[in-house]
């Protein structure tokens, strides 16, 4: 009689496990078929897979370069988080200077603001006043600093010990040491959730990209989806696949990225250095 409390949690699990993964087989089988069936039997298709799709919106879709233009996007806005986040929550976490507990509800404060209301600004400043138009550099820019980034490293900062901190620089470490020696090591959970929380916003953002640049070799795949759903998918022979075909390439990447990190996720023993 013990076991069906078990048994009962299992089950709602797995059911669970395949209500939320329905979406993307979904995705990928309509992707798959060589006509349109939104029906509920056109989950379950016993013939007509083919790869149409895919070759149809990569004769008019440059896939590849459209994946690689995400992949210098994503990539540049990713550096810049780490980096610039790890430096800022460091020193919101582990400095002591005026200003500090003003300067962290700044930061707070920005996550507040949508993004949609900072475009014409920054279309003003990075296009018009920097003359970024067509530019890697003009569509990263305005993503390089994460304020959630920000706060994610200064929450796993002041989790570690004190005295790890303070031997350290009894020993002569200056803080830049003491951040990538003694801090780093220790929230590498940070690094990997900042990480994964970065890369979805840029991966599929695709209104300042289009706004940055009307060169469809530099666009990313988001982009590129997007003018084909709007402009070219009518046309297509199977519109309702190769929409799917766009989406599933678009989404590859990030749940590849997801299955390769989830297993980095442990907690640590922050205080095992720390002697008693």
């Amino acid at each position: 009689m013990r076991r069906w409390p078990n048994v009962v949690r299992y089950v709602l699990l797995f059911l669970g496990a395949l209500i939320f993964l329905f979406p993307f087989y979904y995705m990928l089988v309509g992707s798959l078929q060589s006509a349109p069936d939104t029906s509920v039997g056109g989950a379950f298709p016993t013939s007509g897979l083919t790869l149409d799709n895919y070759r149809d919106i990569n004769s008019r879709v440059d896939l590849l370069g459209s994946l690689v233009n995400s992949g210098i996007f994503t990539g540049g806005v990713l550096l810049g988080t780490v980096v610039f986040g790890t430096l800022a929550g460091y020193a919101l976490a582990r400095l002591q200077f005026r200003g500090r507990g003003v300067l962290f509800a700044l930061v707070l404060l920005v996550q507040v603001i949508p993004f949609q209301l900072l475009l014409i600004p920054l279309y003003v400043l990075i296009v018009r006043g920097y003359g970024l138009a067509d530019n890697y550099l003009g569509m990263i820019l305005p993503f390089a600093i994460n304020t959630a980034a920000v706060f994610v490293f200064r929450q796993f900062f002041l989790q570690l010990p004190d005295d790890l901190f303070a031997a350290a620089r009894l020993d002569g470490a200056g803080e830049l040491r003491i951040l990538w020696s003694v801090a780093l090591p220790l929230v590498r959970p940070a690094l990997l959730t900042a990480v994964l929380l970065t890369f979805i916003g840029p991966w599929n953002e695709f209104l300042w990209p289009f706004l940055v640049t009307k060169d469809a070799d530099m666009q990313p795949l988001a982009v590129s989806l997007a003018n084909y759903i709007s402009n070219v998918s009518s046309r297509a022979a199977n519109p309702f696949g190769a929409i799917l075909a766009g989406a599933c390439v678009l989404a590859a990447p990030a749940v590849a990225l997801f299955i390769a990190f989830q297993r980095q996720f442990t907690s640590s023993d922050l205080g095992s250095g720390v002697k008693g």
